[in-house]
Formats: structure tokens, sequence, C-alpha cells
């Protein structure tokens, strides 16, 4: 079945919240979230004019992955489902049976999406990708199964609380036992590596 049929069959079957996976020939899966009439929202390239786009089409040759992620730099977007930027060869589909978690509630997982819509991440590998991003919405725990040698379904404490400070920030006066978390995440977040800051190694 070619890429546009598994579109139309997924948008047929699809509603709010499920989780949304592009498997790659390779192994390894993007993620997003369904939100409805056709759409998905996920970690997409940051800025959107001709220039990224070129990079991210001279990228996508060389790595056979989602471009949008080498960049870095990232956008959660709501784009079309067919339009999400996969290497030939993807298979899309529904990919709720992937994690065992239990769902939000349909409210909670709008509040989540909501609050991190058309906001900029820096994407890292290890503790703030698209699955951390797609299972956070759904689930309210940051997971990714695709991290090698890493346990399945271990939540990401580090990047379940860096999107928990962006849907509830949290107010300027903070306590000690807060300002400590706070410390604690960030130093998870230093001790691993995006694509340009470190290995330069790509799923």
């Amino acid at each position: 079945m070619d890429f546009q049929k598994q579109v139309e069959e997924v948008i047929s079957t699809a509603t709010f919240g499920d989780l949304i996976e592009f498997a790659y020939p390779i192994g390894y899966s993007h993620w997003g979230v369904y939100d409805e009439d056709g759409y998905v929202i996920h970690f997409a390239v940051a800025d959107e004019k001709q220039l990224m786009n070129n990079i991210r089409t001279y990228l996508q040759k060389i790595f056979p992955v989602c471009g949008d992620l080498l960049l870095g730099e990232t956008r959660i977007r709501r784009v079309p489902l067919g339009e999400v930027n996969v290497p030939k060869g993807a298979i899309v589909s529904i990919g709720n049976d992937r994690h065992s978690l239990t769902p939000s509630a349909s409210e909670q997982m709008r509040v989540r999406r909501d609050a991190l819509l058309d906001r900029d991440f820096q994407y890292k590998l290890f503790t703030l990708n698209c699955e951390h991003f797609a299972t956070f919405v759904r689930y309210g725990k940051a997971v990714c199964n695709q991290i090698p040698a890493r346990l399945k379904n271990k939540e990401c404490e580090a990047a379940t609380a860096f999107f928990n400070n962006v849907v509830s920030p949290k107010g300027t006066v903070q306590d000690d036992e807060a300002v400590q978390d706070d410390a604690t995440v960030q130093d998870q977040f230093n001790e691993t590596s995006d694509f340009f800051n470190s290995s330069r190694s790509v799923w």
C-alpha cells in the first residue's frame, strides 16, 4: 500500500489523541498525535522558509530519517497527516499499542496540546524527542521505547518535568525543594546530548 493510501486509512479510523507512528525502513519511528480532521501534531522543523526546506531536503537524502529532527531546533506544529516529512518507504499507522500506559482524558490531552503547540524546542536525542512529546500529550508521561539499552515503557522524568513546566509554569517564587527539582531536571538534560552538540549520530 502506498503512503497516501496509508494516510487515508489512518484518517478514516483515528480519533483525537491517538499516537501516530511513522515507521522508517531503518527500524526507528517518528511520532505524532492525531488532532482530528486529518491533522497531526508533531515535532517539526522550526523555520519553514525556503532555505530551511532546502537544507531539510538535503539532510533527507543523506540520512534515512526525518530531516526535520536533524536540524536540532524544532517546533510543535499541527499539519495535515500526509504532509509530515518522512523518508521513502515509511509506514504510517496508529501506534496506541506500542506503550503500556493508560491514556489521559481527552480534556487533559487538549490542555497539553494547546500549551505546547507552536512552541520551539531544542531536539535532544535521549531526553526531548518526538516520542517523548507524543507520549506526554497522550499519557502525561514522556516515554521513548527506541533508545538502545534502555528499559521499555520507562518514563523519562526530565522530559515529563520539562513539558509539565511549559503546560503549568511554576511561579517566580519557588521553595527550595522546587528549585532543587528544577536543577536536577536541568542536570539530566545537560548530561545528555542532541544531534549537533555531541555524538553526531542519529536513528
